[in-house]
């Protein structure tokens, strides 16, 4: 217990006593004023009683020698506490603060000392003029030498939760069953586009481009041979995805959750999204190839390997009539299904415009699992799309069931190895999967520029 409590205490304890011997007197004190006061009215019905004259006097007496002792009690009690207040006042060379703390030490272990020297009773004070503060200074030097031994540093051992053989053991850990998860944003162009699973290591596509010729003829003409309209083939290879983690089988035998399942999960979610990056901006190297890496259309034109773009009306924003515009740049074939693509930030951007009758273009779904509608058009937010900036294609919109294909070769699977680097196990997982543009005129791209 600090120097400090224990001064309080002491002091505390006296007090008490003090308090307890003043209140002991006042109540004798007061029993005999009641006695005094009692004798007095049966005086005045017979003052010729001499005996009752004298007890009067006793009494009276007793009473000023209760009250005299009373204010020897207080007044010992005040002396105590300047005492005290003294000698918690003073000021020692030095640093103030630090001398008063070694004071107050010195003070309780002389007091200590002396206790168990006999010569003064526990719990009593002494005179903090007389403390020997020399002495207590050459003790505390000299103590810690007595103990060590040879010139090994002095240990201090004391019970922490921080350090494991000073009591951390005793403090057990407690692990949640529930993982904190971040959560990330993907495209869900997948959701939007042909899905073809294959068996081979490319899926051929025939494609119908060309037209026949025809012509008008009189009745007894002759008919000419026409064109005859020619067959494309687009070929789309799959591309494998890797991953292999690992973990020691002490870590998959004693951890509190499934580390197994933990990084399957982990995987597959990584797969996905690395998988709807590309189909959005894959360059086609090893990877599916993405809507945003083609070279633009001639308005008007069409021509296979080209994406129509379409002008936002604004050198560094969207407009409008800019959106406007790219919902009557498609076919009304490609209408019907026709989605809104567009990152997170440029959904909050888009629905802040309003058309010429000041009514927001926008219109939020009302119900769970209904994607907001944009000009009659449902809006899906795509993180992979870029942000709205000069020269950026921020917003795809038209038929992409149409316009993209993913193929699927192999779904996730997964080689747990517990041999090639004991003592972990290595989970040695794969995908393959590959996607292109199938109908360049399916969709269109908004690219920023006035």
């Amino acid at each position: 217990m600090p120097v400090e409590n224990d001064v309080l205490e002491r002091i505390e304890r006296e007090v008490k006593g003090f308090g307890d011997n003043v209140s002991g007197l006042k109540a004798s004190m007061e029993k005999d004023l009641a006695d005094v006061r009692k004798l007095a009215e049966e005086a005045k019905k017979s003052a010729d009683r001499p005996e009752v004259k004298a007890q009067i006097d006793a009494l009276t007496t007793n009473v000023s020698e209760k009250h005299a002792a009373i204010e020897k009690t207080v007044s010992e009690l005040k002396a105590q506490a300047d005492q005290f207040a003294t000698a918690m006042r003073r000021a020692p060379l030095g640093d103030p603060k630090e001398q008063g703390e070694e004071q107050k030490h010195a003070l309780a272990y002389f007091e200590t000392k002396a206790a168990v020297a006999g010569s003064l009773k526990v719990g009593s004070p002494i005179d903090p003029a007389g403390v020997d503060m020399d002495g207590y200074r050459a003790w505390t030097k000299s103590f810690p030498l007595y103990l060590r031994r040879d010139d090994k540093p002095i240990e201090a051992k004391a019970l922490s939760v921080g350090s494991d053989p000073n009591g951390g053991y005793l403090v057990p850990t407690a692990t949640s069953a529930r993982i904190l998860t971040r959560i990330w944003e993907t495209s869900p162009l997948r959701q939007l586009a042909t899905i073809e699973t294959i068996g081979t290591d490319k899926l051929e596509i025939p494609i119908d481009d060309d037209e026949a010729s025809a012509g008008w003829v009189g009745e007894t003409e002759g008919r000419p041979e026409t064109g005859t309209p020619q067959i494309g083939l687009q070929a789309i290879p799959v591309f494998e995805m890797a991953a292999k983690p690992r973990a020691t089988q002490q870590m998959l035998e004693d951890a509190s959750i499934n580390i197994e399942g933990w990084l399957a999960n982990k995987i597959s979610d990584k797969f996905s999204r690395i998988e709807a990056s590309a189909f959005i901006v894959g360059n086609g190297v090893k990877k599916p190839r993405g809507i945003l890496t083609y070279p633009a259309a001639a308005a008007g034109t069409y021509a296979r390997g080209k994406i129509l773009q379409v002008n936002s009306g604004h050198a560094t924003n969207i407009t409008a009539d800019g959106l406007v515009n790219m919902t009557f740049s498609l076919k009304e074939a490609y209408l019907a299904n026709g989605s809104w693509l567009m990152k997170r930030g440029t959904v909050g951007s888009v629905a802040l415009l309003k058309d010429a009758q000041g009514q927001y273009l926008w219109r939020p779904g009302l119900e769970a699992g209904k994607p907001s509608i944009l000009l009659g058009y449902p809006v899906r937010q795509a993180d992979d799309m870029p942000v709205v900036g000069a020269g950026a294609l921020p917003i795809a919109f038209g038929d992409f069931r149409a316009g993209y294909t993913v193929v699927d070769r192999l779904g996730i699977t997964t080689l747990r190895d517990p041999y090639s680097s004991k003592p972990f196990v290595e989970f040695y997982s794969r995908r393959r999967v590959g996607g292109d543009v199938t109908n360049f005129e399916a969709f269109a791209l908004m690219v920023v520029s006035a």
